[in-house]
Formats: structure tokens, C-alpha cells, sequence
């Protein structure tokens, strides 16, 4: 596999002379191509890669062959190694509703089926659509999501039997009083840094329309108090913003500055609502503020803005990939997420060379690594980086001949092509096989709860959607 331009050289790939030492190494990639960022954070392919793991991290990412013993070898030829993907906003338990309502406007969405159903949920039925989204995940090259979500103990020990690596948070509402806030820090509180470190956690207020201005400043002050990460929807579309201008005064955006949020480390879920006059607002937040785009529910709802993604990265701010719930999104894919940001920035922008494909490959690993707090962890292939690694193959049909590999994994490459999938030098899943979930079991028992959990017939709801 060829790229037309430069490639970083064995040493900008993060050669390290430790990997000559004769101590077994746990796991040895190689004859891979391996997707690896330079000095100046620009994407670039090293051809014939072997990549060095010990202790669930890189070692090494050098060339040819390496005298070293190890537990485990891989030999990639024909695959590029790539940092594992990140889903930077999702509600995993949520696969269960996948195809429960079509082709609606998204307040019948909610109203008429998403939240009457959830009134149904048990924790049996998180814990299936836990297991199934992971599953989902694995097998599509995600490595570490963001999940928020209800009854969220259950994910992380779902998570932790996965060998994923996850954001979580408790979402509350002010409908549920104290309660809710006070469940979801405790939740954050318990499971920060748990699974052996692949679990980190957040607050998670549900929206600045289902929270108050007294809890969404109550939050701010206990993440700054405990140093946690916050998560919330915010701006999701336009019609919410002008809402919230027509009721409060103000855009979701400068309630979140009002309330102190943009001083906290805050992961905006689409912020395809954001204005010309919120641009400023965001220039002026001294925490690290991330928004994650998932295009694909945008499209299905027929909203008429996307995630401002050029206006973001003038300001600094990352921009993660995600696929929102499955519920609306119908699929965990972040191959389609990539793909669907480049090109509708591409026709939003009017200009073909917005978003580039090796732009595109950025967002999916090391600016969805930042937006979900990692992004000293994760999201490149480089010595003293966690071993989150996958294989993707590109000897298909679909994927050949390949004159420019970055255009190739974006616009061609589709999940199925992942072969590998590591985790923390784990493998989860080898030649397509998964190691750690068994989905036939998850099915078969998903399916046998179904009618209890889609039935409307009672008329409650969690939480009202008027925006």
C-alpha cells in the first residue's frame, strides 16, 4: 500500500531503543502499514510497521523486523494498523430500540416512542443493549466510547467483561429533584478509573431543556470540585437554539457559559445548533470544551445545520465522531461517521477540499481521543501510548487499487474490513472473531423481552421534549 505524499520516518513513528532489549515482549505487530502522527500532528503512513507492546502500551512503532521475543505475534501484511476508533457520544444500552421508529420529526421520536418505551426499561434490558453495542463496537474497530445513559452500573460492568474502554456517565433530569444529580456523581465518583483504569466517568446532565440553571451551575461546581469531566447534549439543532432565544434569551450555548460549564472539562454532544453569536462565547471558556458530531442522525431528521466543524477548529476546539443511540442513528458505525463529516462539510462548506481525508482520519483518532478526556492516552500509535490498536483489511475488492491510502480508509474502507481489535493490548476480537461477547446468547435473550419493552400502552414518559 502506497500514499502520495511523505511518510514519517521510522523515528518520527516513535522507534524506541528499548524494543532491542531480549525481555519478551506481550504482543508484536507486524508487516503492517501503520497510520502513525507526526510532530505537527499530520497523518502519515509508515509502510512494513512493527508495533511493540508491553504492559498494555506501545513500546515501539519502528521498521522491519524485531529481534524480540514475545507472548503473542501478529502477522499484519496486507492491514493497516490504525489507533483504535472512538464513539465520542452514544447511548450503547439504546441498540435495543434500533428501528422502533422511522421517519418522524424528532419530537414524535421522543414523545410517541423513545421515552414512553424507556419508561419500560429494566436493568436486564441496559445490561443486553450494553452487551450487544459493545459487541457492535468491537467488531466495527471502536475501541473506548462515551456513553450516557440510565442505570449505568450495569454498563461498566458490561464494559469491564468487554475489555472496552469507556466515558461514562449517570444522565438526570431536574424533573428527578436532588436525586438525579446526586446519583450521577456518586455513580462518577465509584467507577472513576475502575476496570483497570479503562474506565473514566462524568456528570451527565441531560440537556440545558431538561435541567435547570441551578443544577447545570451545581454541576459545574462539583466537577471543578472533584476534577471530573462533564457531558451533555447542547445546541443538538437550530430549532433548539432559537427556542431557548425566544424563552430564555439566550442560545444552549451561553447557558452553559452562564452556569460555568464552559470552564469545566465539557463534551458538547452535536452542537449542530451552534450560532455566529455563540462563536465568541466559546473563544472565551477556559475549560477544555469538545464537541462530538454524529452526521448520520442529523440527516435522518432532516435537520437544516450540521456540527459547525470548521468554526470549531479556528477556536481550538476539538471535534470527536460519534453515532448517537442506534435508537435514531441505527448503527454504532464510526467508518460512516468519518465518512458522512467529510463529506457534509464538504457540501456544507461548498468547497471539495473541506474536510480532506487525512483531516477526516484526525478527528477519528486523535481529536475523538481528546474530545472524551484521553487525548494523552489514546488516539495515535506512539511509544507510552495505551495499546488500543486495530487491523483493518484493505485486500478487498472495494478497497483496491489503492493510489491514495488516507481517501481509501475513509471513503472506502467499511467496518468488516476491521479484523483486529486490541484493547489495552487485549485482543478483543482476531480474524473477525470475538473474544469476549457472545451475541448469539445476547440475541436470542434480547428478543425473548422484547414485547415488555416496547409496549406504549401505558402512556408514561421519562421526560416531556419540549425544547
Amino acid at each position: 500500500m502506497t500514499s502520495p505524499e511523505p511518510t514519517p520516518d521510522a523515528k518520527t513513528a516513535g522507534s524506541n531503543s528499548s524494543s532491542d532489549a531480549k525481555t519478551a515482549a506481550d504482543l508484536i505487530i507486524t508487516r503492517c502499514t501503520a497510520l502513525v502522527h507526526d510532530d505537527q500532528e499530520q497523518i502519515g503512513f509508515v509502510e512494513d510497521a512493527t508495533i511493540v507492546v508491553r504492559g498494555g502500551r506501545i513500546e515501539a512503532v519502528t521498521t522491519g523486523p524485531v529481534d524480540l521475543p514475545a507472548a503473542e505475534r501478529i502477522d499484519a501484511r496486507g492491514q493497516v494498523a490504525m489507533p483504535g476508533l472512538v464513539n465520542c457520544h452514544t447511548h450503547a444500552p439504546m441498540v435495543t430500540l434500533r428501528g422502533i421508529a422511522e421517519d418522524l420529526p424528532i419530537e414524535e421520536w421522543f414523545n410517541d416512542f423513545v421515552w414512553p418505551i424507556e419508561s419500560n426499561l429494566q436493568e436486564k434490558d441496559v445490561e443486553l443493549g450494553a452487551r450487544l453495542a459493545c459487541a457492535e463496537m468491537i467488531r466495527g474497530g471502536v475501541t473506548c466510547f462515551a456513553d450516557h445513559y440510565f442505570s449505568m452500573d450495569t454498563v461498566a460492568a458490561v464494559t469491564d467483561e468487554s475489555g472496552m474502554r469507556a466515558n461514562l456517565g449517570q444522565a438526570f433530569f431536574s424533573s428527578q429533584g436532588a436525586e438525579g444529580q446526586e446519583q450521577s456523581l456518586d455513580f462518577a465518583l465509584r467507577h472513576r478509573d475502575t476496570a483497570g483504569g479503562r474506565i473514566t466517568t462524568s456528570l451527565a446532565p441531560h440537556a440545558p431543556y431538561t435541567v435547570d440553571d441551578a443544577d447545570l451551575a451545581a454541576t459545574a461546581e462539583l466537577a471543578r470540585e472533584h476534577g471530573l469531566f462533564v457531558h451533555i447534549h447542547a445546541s443538538e439543532n437550530r430549532d433548539q437554539a432559537d427556542t431557548s432565544l425566544a424563552r430564555h434569551g439566550r442560545t444552549p450555548i451561553e447557558i452553559l457559559a452562564d452556569t460555568g460549564l464552559l470552564d469545566t472539562d465539557l463534551l458538547i454532544a452535536h452542537g449542530t445548533g451552534i450560532m455566529e453569536r455563540d462563536l465568541p462565547v466559546l473563544a472565551r471558556a477556559t475549560g477544555r470544551v469538545a464537541v462530538a458530531s454524529a452526521p448520520r442522525g442529523y440527516l435522518k431528521f432532516a435537520w437544516p445545520t450540521t456540527t459547525p466543524v470548521r468554526a470549531l477548529h479556528e477556536l481550538g476546539i476539538s471535534v470527536g465522531l460519534a453515532t448517537d443511540g442506534a435508537a435514531s442513528n441505527s448503527s454504532l458505525d464510526v467508518w460512516e461517521s468519518m465518512a458522512l463529516t467529510a463529506l457534509v462539510q464538504k457540501f456544507t462548506e461548498g468547497d471539495p477540499r473541506r474536510l480532506t481525508s487525512r483531516q477526516a482520519l484526525h478527528h477519528a483518532t486523535l481529536q475523538s481521543a481528546r474530545a472524551v478526556g484521553l487525548g494523552e492516552e489514546i488516539g495515535s500509535l506512539a511509544p507510552g501510548r495505551r495499546a488500543d490498536i486495530i487491523l483493518v483489511d484493505l485486500t478487498g475488492p472495494h478497497t483496491q487499487p489503492v493510489h491514495d491510502l488516507a481517501a481509501t480508509l475513509v471513503h472506502s474502507a467499511r467496518s468488516g474490513d476491521v479484523r483486529t481489535t486490541i484493547v489495552d493490548g487485549r485482543i478483543l476480537m482476531r480474524d473477525r472473531e470475538l473474544l469476549t461477547l457472545d451475541v448469539p446468547d445476547i440475541v436470542r435473550e434480547m428478543n425473548e423481552r422484547m414485547p415488555a419493552l416496547i409496549d406504549r400502552s401505558h402512556g408514561k414518559r421519562i421526560q416531556d421534549y419540549d425544547t
